[in-house]
């Protein structure tokens, strides 16, 4: 089955037709700016141009960088403020009259990667935490996806612990890997404790660079990179619009 995939992110949208049996993109990837300001009207807009550049008629999934219950954004997230109670799959279908499905970016990374990369036909809970301009996590149990889970979140000295952890606290504050390293240290051995997994599966850019820190996270649960990279987003949006996600 061919589905359009949507990722939406803080500086690009990009989409492309996936072939949900395989995991393949069937065409190549359209990418426009995010508009500035991302308010839910001009990012609406820019989803119709997606659509419209494929002349597409059929299922859409989409991913988003907030946190969602049942495609209301609970929060603005790192868009904007207004975004907050907005139900985005239906502001989507309204805009372009066809189908939405609406999932969390990092839910989205986790089904791509449970299907077609590191954590396929992996048993028991196996958690994908994304490391990038914030910290995002898939929680999967036998292949199941637990929807909607904000790890990032939990606290560290009273602010989210994606504040002190994230990529983009490794940037901003100048540290080396090895720094970073101990950080996130932190980070997993917190999730570790209240969780246990059987595996942790890093995605976003830093899953790249996993080689650079890995040495100073010292927990027994295996941590591996994702396999897939990029596309990610993209293919495991349309794998939830395919199985109808909520």
């Amino acid at each position: 089955m061919e589905v359009l995939g949507i990722d939406i992110g803080g500086s690009g949208i990009k989409g492309a037709i996936v072939n949900t049996k395989t995991g393949e993109l069937v065409s190549e990837r359209h990418r426009i700016p995010t508009p500035k300001p991302a308010t839910p009207k001009n990012v609406a807009n820019t989803i119709k141009e997606i659509t419209d550049h494929f002349n597409w008629t059929g299922k859409v999934g989409c991913c988003f960088p907030t946190p969602l219950t049942h495609g209301k954004c609970q929060s603005g997230g790192n868009l904007h403020d207004t975004w907050k109670g907005v139900q985005v799959d239906e502001l989507f279908g309204e805009k372009t009259g066809l189908k939405f499905t609406v999932i969390n970016d990092a839910d989205a990374a986790g089904e791509a990667e449970m299907s077609f990369g590191a954590g396929k036909g992996k048993k028991g809970l196996v958690i994908i935490i994304t490391l990038g301009t914030g910290i995002g996590s898939g929680v999967f149990f036998n292949g199941d996806l637990l929807q909607n889970t904000e790890l990032g979140h939990v606290t560290y000295k009273s602010e989210p612990f994606e504040i002190y952890a994230a990529d983009s606290a490794r940037k901003r504050d100048g540290l080396n890997y090895k720094q970073w390293g101990k950080r996130l240290n932190k980070y997993f051995n917190h999730v570790n404790l209240i969780l246990s997994p059987d595996l942790f599966i890093i995605g976003g850019g830093a899953s790249k660079k996993l080689y650079k820190f890995i040495e100073y996270i010292d927990i027994d649960t295996p941590i591996i990179p994702a396999e897939n990279k990029n596309e990610a987003g993209i293919i495991g949006a349309a794998l939830a619009a395919e199985i109808g996600i909520k």
